[in-house]
């Protein structure tokens, strides 16, 4: 871990409401793993994003969009988030979402592939889209024309934008935990 973690009681004026807000939408949307310690403080990336209101804030704003009443089924969802946390191999990330992933139905053997940086055989069609945009959207070019048809055959325009936007904030969200070398709860 490259930085200390902000306590509750160090908080700058700047950050304290910016730390209530998080809080609240932790408390909200991101249930069945640990981000918070004890003493009230935040973990896995809310912690970078914290030290840093100029930048943390506008990210944070940006979490709290996508996960404001997406219009994609949570197991896709899930599915597109985990290749991306693969492809980085940010380790809270994938600790989070293999956690979120499994509340959301998704069995442990395409969990293991997925985590292994493979595409699983037994993807629903829908999942199997997520997997296709989300690992040619990581591994970087334009999103094939036969990828984008297949989703927005699954998912409309909105839903395809909106998974785009998903596999943007998680590269963002992965690169925050991997440079401050954000590690898993004990």
């Amino acid at each position: 871990m490259r930085l200390p973690i902000v306590s509750p009681d160090e908080l700058s004026d700047e950050q304290k409401p910016l730390y209530e807000d998080m809080k609240k939408g932790m408390r909200d949307h991101f249930k069945g793993f640990v981000n918070l310690r004890a003493d009230g403080a935040l973990l896995g990336p809310w912690n970078p994003w914290l030290r840093e209101p100029k930048f943390g804030k506008p990210v944070w704003e940006l979490v709290k969009a996508m996960v404001a009443a997406p219009s994609l089924p949570a197991a896709v969802r899930e599915v597109a988030i985990l290749v991306t946390g693969a492809h980085f191999r940010s380790a809270y990330e994938l600790y989070a979402h293999v956690l979120v992933a499994e509340q959301r139905g998704l069995t442990d053997e395409k969990l293991s592939t997925i985590v292994a940086g493979q595409r699983p055989v037994d993807l629903t069609k829908q999942e199997a889209v997520a997997y296709d945009v989300a690992s040619a959207l990581v591994n970087g070019g334009v999103l094939p024309e036969l990828t984008y048809r297949a989703a927005v055959e699954q998912f409309g325009t909105h839903g395809t934008a909106e998974l785009s936007y998903l596999v943007g904030v998680y590269c963002m969200v992965s690169v925050t935990l991997n440079t401050f070398d954000v590690p898993v709860p004990d």
